[in-house]
């Protein structure tokens, strides 16, 4: 196929052709249908006229013929070889060749809604995929314009991807309030710290390039990092700085005065004192603006005027980082405009796929730059930042800041924190934990499009935390959302609520019916709890004790899970490491649980004694084969005395049965179950026959006469 020309693309981008983000779309499919049928705009049918390849074409497409076939011009070729034959060919038949407009746009309607699984199978496109909106299509759009652009001649792509580094940074920079910054792009967000990290080393270290590590030996560098940091950070720090854990400094929280999630100023100052009389050198500190747990700011303000006091590098991140692009910011987070790096994520914040981390800084050395890999050296490694670029260029200013201004508005505090974190309260810590673990599932469940999960804290333990910075443009949550999820939350809070206040009761009622019932403590099942059917098992072994629990339980468990409740009964067997146990779900406040113990106690020992009872009649019935079988062995012996020898013999046998027939002596065996005794089958048969016979003289016969003192004989 021919790349487009200039005239093509000028045409086709003013009727929106190239904005195409799947073909299999109401709006695009019907302007192809137009295309095909030559009921396009004017300019454009006069476009495909100077195009086609006949006369007969061009006749035809002159006086407005609907029914031009498609394959006669070259622009429905290249409309064809554009998208695919196999996107048109897709749609069925009774789709593509229907009469009128209206009629196509009916059925493509009812198409599209029936078959949504199918068009995703068909084009390799998944519903997550079809959820990132039309910025998400650009950054999609830019990986693979990316991938084109590198094979360009090296001064084309170094003017190129220098004007797009250049746009991106001056945007970045003005959007977020950070003046006469650079930008280093990145794909795994905590690669620019690293690089970072290298700068204020090749900064603060004047020989480091030339003698390498050897020089950090005399004044060991130290970062700092707060206990609220991001798991894993300062490690990934010190295994590719090649420091050792010693160079870590890990401050603690405010324990007295602040919030227990921001870092200790005075202990941090005191911490670089005792440092610097050590003989070490401070290097750098990592301050969040939004924690990765609870979204808590550091007091920025203050830490800048420390960093300024002992000549450490301020490095900021964070979620909270994302609302410098609003109108209106709070003076902690306005302090990160003065740090000298921050680390962004727009990709995340902007539902963006794929698209790369930012860390925007300050220096005034390009060569040190370089020498830490914050400047890309080749113009193939610029290109990271077209898919930010295309997006940006697609959403505007007035875009991004809509963004984030509808994802700080889905919470009520939505400029001093953007994260809002529940919990139950102090009063029920017991099953705090793992109740708040299966409510978080339970409304991730239920409101999926929230973003809602469950994050584990120091001091606060397990808790519910809604970030819609984060979650809000990749899910597109709305307020709609955030009305059902309060309405969910609601109604699965009560349930959890009274499932905590009846669990003690639940483990008295079980202790009630021990020891053949007994209460399993399992603390990571989110339910009343879990027991366990335990019948006396007097002279079995282990093995055949776990074979006779396994089979008891699970028949338990089948017959719970029979009744008609609400109440969840299941096996748990991912929850616990216990075996053969039953576990309750989550109740109401108006279940009677010694009821529910009770019918659960009840139904076990029904298992029981059934099972009993069928081992008795087992036994019973074994026996009485074995009664049955030395009867019919007995009797074979006594026919074989009565008949003689000269009767077992196959050829004298058979001739003196025919001369002297031998009635057979050996009758069959019943075992009467209700009485337990074993009985011959003579009486069986001979009332059988009798019954034979009387049927037999009830029915009608045609061909017969009934005798007085003679057999009827029947025709």
């Amino acid at each position: 196929m021919k790349p487009f020309s200039v005239h093509h693309c000028t045409v086709l981008d003013k009727y929106n052709f190239l904005s195409f983000d799947n073909f299999v779309n109401f709006k695009n499919a019907c302007f192809v249908y137009k295309v095909l049928n030559g009921l396009a705009p004017p300019p454009l049918q006069e476009f495909i006229k100077r195009k086609t390849v006949s006369g007969m074409a061009t006749r035809a497409m002159a006086r407005g013929d609907c029914h031009v076939p498609y394959r006669r011009t070259k622009f429905a070729k290249t409309v064809l070889s554009v998208k695919g034959t196999k996107y048109w060919n897709s749609l069925p038949s009774s789709i593509r060749e229907t009469p009128t407009l209206a009629t196509f746009k009916l059925h493509l309607k009812q198409w599209l809604k029936e078959n949504q699984c199918v068009i995703m199978l068909l084009f390799g496109v998944s519903s997550r995929l079809l959820n990132v909106g039309e910025q998400g299509h650009m950054a999609l759009l830019g990986h693979s314009l990316a991938a084109y652009i590198s094979v360009l001649d090296r001064e084309r792509l170094r003017k190129l991807t220098t004007r797009i580094l250049s746009d991106t940074t001056m945007w970045l920079c003005r959007l977020f309030r950070y003046e006469n910054g650079s930008a280093c792009f990145h794909d795994d967000d905590r690669d620019g710290l690293v690089k970072v990290c290298r700068l204020v080393i090749n900064a603060r270290y004047q020989e480091y390039a030339s003698e390498g590590y050897t020089v950090l030996s005399s004044k060991q560098p130290i970062i700092y990092q707060s206990a609220s940091c991001r798991p894993g950070l300062a490690q990934h720090l010190c295994t590719q700085l090649g420091l050792p854990l010693s160079s870590l400094c890990t401050v603690p929280c405010n324990t007295v005065f602040g919030s227990q999630h921001q870092m200790d100023v005075a202990l941090l100052e005191k911490l670089i004192k005792e440092d610097k009389e050590a003989g070490k050198l401070p290097l750098l500190l990592i301050a969040n603006a939004g924690t990765p747990g609870a979204g808590h700011t550091d007091k920025l303000g203050r830490l800048r005027d420390l960093c300024d006091q002992y000549s450490l590098w301020l490095h900021v991140e964070g979620v909270n980082l994302a609302t410098l692009a609003l109108g209106e910011v709070t003076s902690a987070i306005m302090a990160a405009t003065r740090s000298d790096s921050m680390t962004l994520t727009p990709g995340q914040w902007l539902g963006l796929p794929a698209v790369t981390a930012v860390t925007l800084y300050r220096h005034e050395d390009p060569a040190l730059s370089l020498a830490a890999g914050l400047t890309p050296s080749q113009p193939v490694d610029k290109l990271r930042a077209l898919p930010l670029w295309l997006s940006l260029q697609h959403l505007g200013h007035s875009g991004v800041v809509q963004k984030f201004r509808h994802a700080t508005s889905l919470v009520e505090d939505e400029l001093k924190s953007p994260v809002v974190l529940f919990k139950f309260s102090q009063e029920m810590s017991a099953g705090e934990g793992l109740t708040l673990w299966t409510l978080g599932e339970q409304l991730a469940q239920l409101v999926p499009t929230s973003g809602v999960d469950v994050v584990e804290l120091e001091e606060e333990g397990t808790c519910v935390r809604f970030s819609p910075l984060v979650t809000a443009a990749v899910l597109g949550t709305q307020q709609e959302d955030v009305e059902d999820l309060v309405v969910k939350l609601m109604e699965v809070v009560p349930v959890m609520d009274s499932t905590l206040c009846l669990i003690q009761d639940f483990r008295e009622q079980t202790h009630r019916h021990s020891p053949s019932l007994r209460y399993i403590e399992e603390h990571s099942w989110p339910g009343l709890g879990a027991v366990r059917y335990e019948p006396q098992a007097d002279g079995m072994d282990e093995i055949r004790r776990k074979q006779e629990l396994e089979k008891i339980n699970t028949e338990l468990l089948k017959k719970l899970q029979e009744l008609d409740t609400d109440i969840i009964f299941s096996s748990g067997s991912e929850f616990g490491r216990e075996e053969d146990c039953i576990f309750v779900g989550m109740v109401t406040e108006d279940v009677d649980v010694c009821e529910l113990v009770d019918t659960i106690a009840a139904l076990g020992r029904d298992i029981v004694e059934s099972g009993r009872l069928l081992e008795n009649m087992t036994e019973v019935v074994r026996k009485g084969i074995l009664e049955a079988e030395l009867q019919l062995q007995k009797a074979n012996e006594e026919k074989l005395i009565e008949e003689g020898m000269l009767r077992q013999l196959p050829l004298v046998g058979s001739v003196l049965n025919w001369f002297s027939p031998v009635q057979s002596s050996i009758k069959g065996r019943t075992f009467n179950l209700a009485a337990g005794s074993l009985d011959s089958t003579e009486v069986t048969y001979s009332t059988k026959a009798q019954a034979g016979k009387l049927s037999l003289q009830d029915a009608p016969t045609s061909s017969s006469k009934r005798l007085p003192g003679s057999i009827t004989h029947l025709v």
